[in-house]
């Protein structure tokens, strides 16, 4: 399986089909449709950065044991459940494996400066009419 250029390990996913929940009456209680896609970062073969940024990106997607588990069961097909779930696992790892934009420390310019105080005392204005000091 290759995506942006690299290819992932054999056995670094592997994937499960449960059966769906829901509506759908007799086909839901016998088909098991929805994918379960387990995906094992540390024997995929990406590098050690963009494992770390995999793990941040899957957020709670991610198992005590270090694999994302991505589940895929919006369509009435496995085939279509599997490319899904696939998608989104591609998706993930094209975003881990691109390095995060550098911050550049900004000011904020003097005329936001000045704005922002005009609206400051502004505001002071409007709440000391609300009432009297008598």
């Amino acid at each position: 399986m290759t995506e942006s250029g690299f290819r992932l390990a054999p056995g670094s996913f592997e994937e499960k089909f449960i059966r769906s929940g829901g509506h759908g009456g007799q086909n839901v209680n016998k088909v098991a449709t929805t994918v379960q896609l387990r995906f094992f970062p540390s024997v995929s073969g990406l590098p050690a950065e963009a494992q770390q940024r995999l793990k941040t990106l899957a957020g709670a997607k991610l198992t005590m044991e270090g694999e994302i588990v991505i589940t895929a069961g919006e369509y009435r097909t496995q085939e279509q459940n599997r490319a899904a779930a696939r998608a989104r696992l591609f998706e993930l790892v094209e975003r881990s494996m691109r390095p995060p934009k550098r911050r550049r420390p900004t000011r904020p310019s003097y005329g936001s400066r000045l704005r922002r105080l005009e609206d400051k005392k502004r505001r002071s204005d409007v709440k000391k009419t609300r009432y009297s000091a008598d």
